[in-house]
Parts: C-alpha cells; structure tokens; sequence
C-alpha cells in the first residue's frame, strides 16, 4: 500500500511533464482566403483575412493531440497585397522564435497568390534550421467544402515532425508538401493549386503522416544569411515582362527612376527582343543590375546559350521564376552589386 501511494505520488509529480511533450507549434497568421469569409456558402466571393487565427484553430479540436498550439496574427491581408514590410514582420518574429526556444515549428497562414515569394524570401533570410510550413486554402473558410482546416492540420503536423527539421522552408497544400523554393502556384481556382513544375513535391502529408521521398540539394539555408532587422531598407527591383513585338518603354522607365535591378521575363530561355537587348544595355550602362529569367513555367534559363550574357552585362535566374529571381536580387544586392557574386547566388540558392 506504502509503494502504491508512492507511485501515485511521483506519477501526480511527472503528469504535468508528460503533459508538456507535444512539440510547441507557433501560428503566424497573415490573412488570406484560409481566414476569409464569405456572404454565400455556395458563391466564390468573400473578403480575404477577416477571421482571426483563433477562430482558426477552433475548427481542428484533433489537432491539440499533435501539438501544443498558440496562434499570433502578424498581418490580415489578402496576399495580393503583401508587402515587403510583412515580410520583414515575420522574418523577425521567426528568428525570435527560434532564438528564445519557443516552439520546435511555426506555420504561416498566407494567401495564395503569393505565398510561394514569401516562402522564398523566408528560406533566405531565417537563421534556424527549425520548420517553418506555409499553408493556405482555395475556399474560404465559409465555403462548402473549405479546404483550409485539412491544409492547416496538415502544416501543423508537418511543423511538429522532426523529420522536417533541416529542410528549409516548406509549403503544404492539398496533401502535397513542397520546397519553398521550386514551389508556385498553377492554378486560378482549384484546390490542388500549387504545384513544383522542375522537381516535384518532396513529401506528403495524410492521416496525421508525414513522409519525405525527396530532398533537395540546393544551400538550405545560407551560409551568411541576411540579417532582416526592422531598418532594413530593400533595394528596389523590378519585373518586366517579354511578348510579341514589346517595345523597350518599360525598361527605360525604370531606369529612368534609377531602380537598382530589373529582372525581365523573357520568352523562352530567357530571350527578348532587339527593342529590349537596346534598352538593356542602356540600363547596364546606367548601373542597373539586369536578370534574365523566362515567362516560361519551367526550365531554366541558361547562361551564355542564345544571348551573351558577358557581353551584354546580364545574369540569369537558373530555374528561378521571375517573381523568386526579385527576391533573391534584392536581397543579393544589400550584399553586393558584383555580377559574378550574384551570378553564384543565383546558381547556389
């Protein structure tokens, strides 16, 4: 009886730690269709970011016996009009996140349009090696068929997994869990929106599973990040884009407001026109970092193929979008305004 009220007694002691294993998952919340509401169940319209992150959570009860669950809302935008200063928002609370041992994992609600460059530029700037997932949804949440609580399920578990740790910034979406960096939407409207043309997903998540099948072997995290504080100031870089007989006024503009990059996106393997080749080398002359990337989904735009990019003062984005190839240009550029430097980030990263 003696040993039996003993054990009682160390088990009262030790249930509270027990209690406490669930890895610590941090919710930082931007917005999107994944908090929108809508007049109709049945209707597409509804405006992005108007439920809070704990309405959100309120709808997965189950997924307090994957994690212990706290939620922060950072922004409610629709993603269409993110903004650098968000993102520099969650660089820095992901950062202190980590720093201070707060949570094993942090996921982003985001809108879809796009969540793929806030993914990318969180891959290049956070300094752990810890998960960070970025989810969102199609429907809103007061949708029929809302897919934003399987999708924030599935980025929890993801986050709370210690088979994600080290794989950089990721993005789950309908089962799919994709790199942050080859990842980009596909479609307009349906569910299974995102998708890695180049690579592929690299895991899946189902049933409260996570399996990884692939990894990649770009840098996943560089070598010296950029150190985002709150004064950081971006360069400024453009994007414009290539079609059939475009003339160079874009081009010239931009230079004209003394911007500190263009990337153009090109036509094919990164091609333009003789207007644009003229308007390029008057940019270069100005200063003007200038990055071909391609329209083109996938594929990646090769250096020195059909244009002399030696001689005509260009670099390339690889298999960057032209939307990732800004991002990692304006971060290069708080770096360097060395071509090759930044040619080399570009074949790394």
């Amino acid at each position: 009886m003696k040993k039996l009220f003993v054990i009682l007694i160390i088990c009262t002691i030790i249930a509270p730690a027990w209690a406490q294993k669930l890895p610590r998952v941090i919710i930082l919340a931007t917005g999107g269709t994944i908090a929108g509401a809508g007049a109709s169940a049945d209707r597409a319209g509804y405006e992005a970011g108007k439920i809070p992150i704990e309405d959100l959570i309120g709808t997965i009860p189950s997924i307090k016996k994957v994690a212990d669950i706290t939620g922060e809302q950072i922004a409610s935008v629709g993603s269409q009009d993110m903004t650098v200063d968000i993102w520099k928002k969650l660089a820095i609370r992901a950062n202190q996140i980590f720093k201070n041992n707060e949570a094993e994992g942090i996921v982003v609600t985001h809108g879809t349009d796009t969540q793929e460059e806030t993914g990318y530029f969180l891959d290049l700037v956070l300094t752990s090696d810890k998960p960070v997932v970025l989810t969102g949804s199609m429907r809103p949440a007061t949708a029929i068929s809302a897919d934003g609580p399987k999708n924030l399920y599935d980025a929890i578990t993801i986050a709370a997994n210690p088979k994600s740790k080290g794989r950089g910034v990721l993005v789950s979406f309908n089962e799919g869990i994709f790199d942050a960096r080859d990842v980009m939407k596909l479609s307009t409207t349906k569910t299974n929106a995102f998708g890695s043309p180049n690579t592929g997903p690299v895991g899946q998540a189902y049933d409260g599973r996570v399996e990884y099948y692939a990894t990649s072997t770009r840098e996943v995290q560089p070598v010296k990040p950029i150190q985002i504080t709150a004064d950081t100031k971006l360069p400024r870089v453009d994007i414009v884009y290539m079609y059939a007989d475009a003339p160079s006024d874009q081009i010239d503009m931009l230079v004209g407001k003394k911007v500190d990059g263009i990337v153009i996106a090109g036509v094919g393997n990164g091609n333009f026109n003789k207007a644009y080749t003229e308007a390029v080398k008057r940019a270069v002359a100005a200063g003007v970092i200038v990055c071909r990337a391609s329209r083109t989904p996938s594929g990646r735009v090769v250096l020195h193929d059909e244009i002399n990019d030696d001689q005509l003062g260009t670099i390339v984005s690889d298999d960057l979008t032209p939307q990732k190839a800004r991002i990692l240009l304006m971060l290069g550029l708080t770096r360097s305004k060395d071509k090759k430097q930044l040619q080399d980030l570009f074949f790394k990263y």
